[in-house]
């Protein structure tokens, strides 16, 4: 039986689970597509800030879905070992430039084209709808590291043991609800799980600022 009914249930509890950081002015960062979504139910609760960064997966020319790395959109880059074995400097070249592509096109129309909000100093807690290889998520981290901010959480309905122990070594804190021993995909986490649209995920960030602006008048 999966552990969650879908990504609001999983949220709402993610949220409770991160209550200690309720009177720290935290910073919650969504990983679009789903984890804006999640991200939304646990910046609610905090009644925090809520925004997302756009960070792209960088996938080999012949298996796209098959990662080598990720670039966030300050061009933080994570890269995996086997990136400068399997693949030429001038093939991967051509991904990253494709990506800081997509990632402007992204920024603009998921944010308007507006900037991040201000991270260096504050807590900030990056939020997904659940971990697989990290490559996306390792990027965010080191913008976030890059933009020096004060504290680093990371926080996630589901992932694989292994990465739990991988993300303690990276950030200041992991919140992450289940870690099944049989891991090898976010899916089975949940009774209903669909991958999200662009549009989708901007109406969660829309809905957010509204239910925000109305409290901080």
């Amino acid at each position: 039986m999966a552990a969650f009914r879908d990504r609001r249930d999983a949220g709402e509890q993610l949220a409770v689970a991160l209550e200690k950081y309720k009177n720290q002015n935290p910073l919650v960062i969504g990983i679009p597509r789903g984890g804006v979504e999640t991200a939304y139910y646990v910046a609610k609760y905090l009644n925090a800030e809520m925004t997302l960064i756009v960070t792209r997966k960088l996938g080999y020319p012949m298996d796209p879905e098959f990662a080598f790395g990720a670039l966030a959109e300050d061009g933080s880059m994570y890269l995996s070992k086997m990136a400068t074995v399997n693949l030429s400097e001038e093939a991967r070249n051509e991904v990253i430039e494709k990506q800081k592509q997509e990632i402007h096109r992204r920024i603009q129309k998921l944010r308007g084209g507006l900037p991040l909000p201000k991270i260096e100093g504050r807590t900030v807690i990056i939020v997904d709808d659940g971990i697989a290889t990290g490559a996306t998520l390792f990027a965010t981290i080191m913008l976030c590291q890059n933009q020096k901010a004060g504290k680093i959480v990371v926080a996630a309905p589901i992932s694989g043991y292994e990465m739990l122990e991988i993300l303690e070594e990276k950030v200041d804190d992991v919140v992450i609800l289940e870690t099944p021993y049989d891991y090898h995909a976010v899916s089975q986490g949940y009774e209903d799980f669909y991958n999200l649209t662009d549009e989708e995920a901007l109406e969660f960030l829309e809905k957010w600022q509204q239910e925000f602006s109305r409290k901080t008048q």
